[in-house]
This record gives structure tokens, sequence and C-alpha cells, in this order.
């Protein structure tokens, strides 16, 4: 099976070694792997902004960068979210009101990818130690991803998964919202963190690398003894 990654700018700039974790459970998988190394973004911190010219400038790249067929698997719920939910807003009426037609529907995430394409389960990875999983607001309330990342995690040999009460509450990232109303932000963090330590989890666990790295550094400011992980990075683990 064919696929294009999509790589979104958090992963691409901090988190590079998630993107090739990816790579590596796909090519496990049997999957026929492609990068278009003149991709950029998919417009959503532009249009989150309020620069929407700019982020229909930057949209209509990326139809352009993977007008090829096949699916188009990305490790960002996100990104992933932003471009199923407003492009067709976005091109409405345009010049590439085809092109997002045909390409929008092509777009995973990369852990429903798995389970709902490819119709796996379980990799063979191995990760020992108690672990809770955060539902990212992009993954879970824009492409309505809950089951996919912890059917998988719960196939992982050695790792035990435990609910948090506060599993579907926001990090407290959200883009630019982080810098513009910090302490609202750290204090949302603090809800998710100290609900994944009441767990006694080692691990919190999330399908998005800007809700990692938020969440990871509340936890090294305050020291605490747990990780923040991309489920990507676990589904490597022990391969």
């Amino acid at each position: 099976m064919k696929v294009q990654l999509f790589i979104p700018c958090f992963v691409d700039q901090l988190y590079p070694e998630t993107a090739m974790n990816m790579v590596k459970v796909l090519e496990k998988l049997g999957c026929e792997i492609s990068y278009n190394p003149e991709q950029t973004c998919c417009g959503q911190a532009a249009y989150n902004a309020g620069y929407k010219q700019e982020a229909k400038t930057v949209g209509a790249k990326f139809l352009n960068d993977f007008k090829e067929d096949g699916y188009i698997v990305s490790p960002g719920g996100s990104c992933v979210g932003f471009v199923r939910n407003y492009y067709d807003g976005i091109f409405d009426n345009s010049p590439e009101h085809n092109m997002c037609k045909s390409t929008t529907p092509r777009v995973y995430e990369f852990t429903e990818f798995l389970t709902e394409v490819l119709k796996v389960e379980n990799v063979g990875a191995s990760l020992t130690g108690k672990a809770t999983y955060h539902d990212a607001c992009g993954a879970l309330r824009e492409c309505g991803i809950k089951s996919a990342p912890r059917k998988l995690l719960s196939n992982v040999a050695g790792l035990e998964l435990v609910e948090m009460k506060e599993a579907e509450t926001c990090c407290g990232f959200g883009g630019t919202f982080a810098v513009k109303f910090e302490p609202i932000s750290n204090g949302m963090a603090y809800t998710k963190v100290q609900s994944a330590v009441d767990t006694g989890a080692q691990y919190i666990i999330s399908t998005d690398s800007s809700c990692l790295m938020h969440m990871q550094g509340y936890i090294d400011k305050n020291k605490l003894s747990i990780k923040a992980m991309h489920i990507a990075d676990v589904l490597t683990s022990g391969l």
C-alpha cells in the first residue's frame, strides 16, 4: 500500500524522530512510503491567528504537494483535523475546489490509519510501565479519534494502560493561546498533568506533539516523575 507522509511543523522542527518512528511502523506493516520534501505547513497556524488569505495560500500549496493519488498519513491529529474540517470552506468556489475535494478524504491521522485502513491493532511493540492517554483536542474533537490509540496501546506488551479523570480535557496549549493567555494555559496544564500523575502512570501518551511539548514543559518545570510520549514513539519501542 502506498502512503504519502504529511509531517506537521512541530514534528518536522522539534520532533523529527517521531516522524521516523511512524515510518518504521508503517514500513514494518508493508507500506510503501513516499515523502515530498517540498511540503511545508497546512496553514492552520496562520488561519487560527486570523490570517485567512495567507492560510489559503499555504493550503493551496499543501493541496498541490499532495495531489498524487494514495493515502496521506500524519503523526498529528490537529493538522489532519484542520485539513478535513476547514479546507472545504477555505477553498469553496475557488480554483482549488476540486483538488480539495479529492485530497481531504485521503488524509489520515497515524493511529486511525493503522486501525481503520490497515486493520492493525498490534504492531508488536513492547514498553514496560504504566501509561495514561491524553485525548488531544484536534484528534478527538475534529477527527473523532478516541478508540484507535487506546486499542494500539492496549496491545503494547508490558504496558498497563489506565484512564485519567481529565482524559478529554484540553492541556492548555492551543497554539498562540499558550502565549496570549499564559496563566490560564498553565492552569490547564496543571489540571491535565496532575490528573495523569494521580493515576500513578509513568507515561502520558498522545497523538499530538504540540500537546506533548506543552505538558512536558510543565512536567520539567515542576520536576514531576512522568514523561510525555508520542504514540508513534511508543509503538516502535522494542521493535
